[in-house]
């Protein structure tokens, strides 16, 4: 254990945040929360190098497969619409003609929509317990941050519509009353920059917490001067951490890496 880490699976990265300050929390939605749209990636991959390989490229689709993860996990956290420009602007460079990227994200959204269906349906009729869907103790963590007076935003790459029912399904969207954020067709109205900004008017940056497993998020609140926690969850074990993620966050400046929320109240007790 670290010296002043108050629990083994709590690595601290930076010793210096001001802790005891905070007034706001931003959380990502998948991979942070909700585990709903587990292997979200093994749905957009290979669509995108269907895709790609279908301009006639001499690369293999191992090369392939190889960009198209770089791409797809360094805009993770980002709306899913921009996965889908990079993918049309891939199309050009091998001398294709591209769909409209809302076409692509569309035709993702059908594939995945194909892999959770059956974890809506057993959440909407109660076969399947909202805890089983989601990063362990997430409900805990949020009534306890609830009950020390912070307020609590959720900003979701996941258009809106989805984030809502999915959320609700879940049973974490009491949490967040009206600050629940998600993509939007007209994609250039929304960012999780632009809900950072907002929490700022009423606060300063270092009264700001985040949670996120995408590198967008964990890049936009170091950005604004708060406190990243990086949440490096192992989706499908749902326990220890996900070296690749860990790495990846801590490379977008994360202060403290956590695989999930088991340790919460260690966690908030050194944070608050």
């Amino acid at each position: 254990m670290q010296p002043d880490s108050p629990h083994p699976d709590i690595e601290i990265l930076n010793h210096d945040i001001r802790r005891g300050r905070y007034r706001s929390v931003l959380f990502d939605f998948d991979g942070t929360l909700s585990l709903i749209r587990e292997g979200w990636p093994q749905v957009m991959i290979p669509m995108m190098v269907n895709v790609l390989a279908a301009t006639g490229t001499g690369e293999s689709r191992a090369a392939l497969a190889e960009r198209v993860e770089e791409f797809v996990m360094r805009l993770n956290g980002r709306q899913t619409i921009y996965q889908m420009i990079q993918l049309a602007d891939e199309v050009k460079q091998r001398g294709g003609e591209p769909l409209e990227p809302l076409t692509y994200k569309h035709r993702y959204h059908d594939l995945l929509m194909e892999r959770i269906r059956g974890r809506l349906h057993a959440l909407e009729e109660g076969s399947a317990r909202p805890t089983e869907w989601t990063v362990p103790d997430s409900h805990a963590l949020l009534e306890e941050l609830r009950r020390r007076g912070l307020t609590l935003y959720l900003a979701s790459g996941t258009d809106f519509k989805y984030v809502r029912r999915e959320a609700e399904l879940l049973g974490v969207a009491e949490f967040f009353g009206e600050h629940i954020y998600g993509a939007q067709d007209d994609y250039q109205n929304f960012s999780k920059k632009m809900v950072i900004e907002q929490i700022l008017r009423d606060l300063d940056g270092h009264e700001l917490l985040g949670f996120g497993d995408g590198y967008v998020e964990i890049e936009e609140v170091k950005r604004a001067g708060g406190t990243a926690i990086a949440v490096a969850s192992d989706e499908v074990t749902r326990a220890g951490v996900n070296a690749w993620k860990r790495n990846r966050l801590v490379q977008a400046g994360a202060d403290i890496v956590i695989p999930e929320y088991r340790q919460h109240r260690r966690l908030l007790e050194y944070l608050l």
